[in-house]
């Protein structure tokens, strides 16, 4: 049958919203494209399903979701007396849709190891440019109000924000799927309380306390789910056997692996690569979650020690012992940590990174100093939410809170 006689305009079945409707034949053509359906196979939390066996969801999901919430959004602010014209309303569902198109395997947990120096939202941009050049220019407007250079700036702020449509459905999905009931948000008491002054985001002062609870429910969701301390083992684990493994090939030691994922660890690609060698973003975009679970089964089997024995570990979830402390840890426990790994392991000074991980992490779930959460007060003036919430409340929120951690095999303990 020709493609021309295919009905694009779908009920796509969501478990969080009941149903998606894909309304434009060109957001289906641009939903059907090999970038696009890559993220069916990259899961949105990387390796949290080892801590929560329901967390499969992926990257593909989420963006179809956000997509939803954006065309609810829009419609909220057309009924409050807003012109937003058809183009408008495409580009703003196709630059939600595209956002998280440049991600890697696994999502966060490589962001920074395949590719150094860059991250999925340049990767992303130039993903939308090759969109637009194969679709004739029909993304121009797309790329501007992803880039934030478009004339109505609200655009970009429900692309990307403090009060955005991707963390709202982030936020409900994840939590959906991980069974972490505190990650709940009144997403859709927000929308509805959604106004525009002078083409910025601001929401309606009723919306106040469900905004809090947004803001809480992120930040219980951070240390619950994202920066949980087991996640944090597991992806530090698929960094050092992804280090290691690259480390091997560029030795010229043979290793198992998809072509697009030897491209990647037989040399070191930078931000300017991408930018400057079309092979680089074509097996860039070959890579998923497929590609590294397939060489790491193998790698079980690798004659090298190190990769065997991290490979074998995640594999079968002996994972990492990790600790967490809201101080730097004292040297001399760090030193008797790393002395217990020489005495099990055999390990050298140079092998001791593949053993003992160090380092801090920050949750901001409100930056006061970043695109702010604007009020629209019953005076009609506009306020930074923490001019209007009770001030513990946010408090807690826009405070930067870093913990410090150590992860280690467990096998030092016995």
């Amino acid at each position: 049958m020709s493609r021309e006689l295919i009905n694009k305009k779908k009920i796509i079945n969501d478990p969080i919203y009941g149903f998606i409707n894909i309304s434009d034949e060109f957001l289906f053509d641009v939903i059907e494209h090999p970038y696009f359906q890559r993220l069916r196979r990259i899961k949105q939390l990387g390796l949290t399903h080892l801590v929560y066996p329901g967390a499969y969801h992926t990257r593909f999901n989420h963006s179809l979701g956000a997509m939803h919430l954006m065309h609810q959004a829009l419609q909220v602010l057309r009924s409050k007396g807003h012109s937003i014209s058809g183009e408008e309303e495409l580009s703003s569902l196709l630059a939600i849709l595209l956002h998280d198109v440049g991600h890697g395997p696994f999502s966060h947990a490589l962001e920074h190891s395949l590719v150094k120096g860059t991250n999925h939202e340049f990767i992303s941009q130039l993903v939308m440019k090759k969109l637009n050049h194969h679709y004739e220019g029909r993304l121009e407007r797309t790329i501007a109000i992803f880039n934030r250079t478009y004339r109505r700036a609200f655009f970009a702020q429900l692309v990307s924000g403090q009060l955005d449509v991707d963390r709202l459905d982030y936020l409900s999905r994840d939590s959906f799927f991980t069974g972490v009931s505190e990650g709940v948000v009144g997403t859709e008491r927000i929308l509805k309380m959604l106004e525009l002054v002078d083409d910025q985001l601001v929401a309606e002062e009723k919306a106040i306390y469900s905004l809090e609870k947004f803001l809480v429910a992120r930040r219980l969701m951070y240390w619950q789910v994202y920066l949980h301390k087991t996640v944090l083992a597991a992806e530090y684990m698929l960094v050092l056997i992804l280090q290691r493994a690259s480390w091997l090939a560029q030795q010229g030691e043979p290793l198992f692996g998809s072509s697009s994922l030897l491209f990647f660890l037989q040399r070191d690609y930078a931000k300017e690569d991408f930018e400057n060698n079309e092979e680089v973003l074509q097996k860039f975009l070959l890579l998923d979650d497929y590609d590294i679970i397939s060489a790491i089964k193998e790698w079980m089997g690798h004659t090298d020690r190190i990769l065997r024995f991290l490979s074998t570990s995640l594999m079968n979830r002996r994972l990492y012992r990790c600790e967490m402390s809201s101080n730097p840890f004292e040297y001399f426990y760090v030193l008797e940590i790393q002395n217990k790994i020489k005495e099990r392991f055999g390990t050298g000074e140079e092998e001791m990174k593949y053993f003992f991980v160090s380092g801090s992490t920050s949750n901001f779930t409100y930056d006061t100093h970043h695109d702010n959460i604007n009020i629209l007060t019953k005076g009609r003036k506009v306020k930074d939410i923490t001019e209007v919430s009770d001030p513990m409340n946010i408090s807690v929120s826009a405070r930067p809170v870093t913990k410090y951690f150590v992860c280690f095999p467990k096998e030092i303990l016995h």
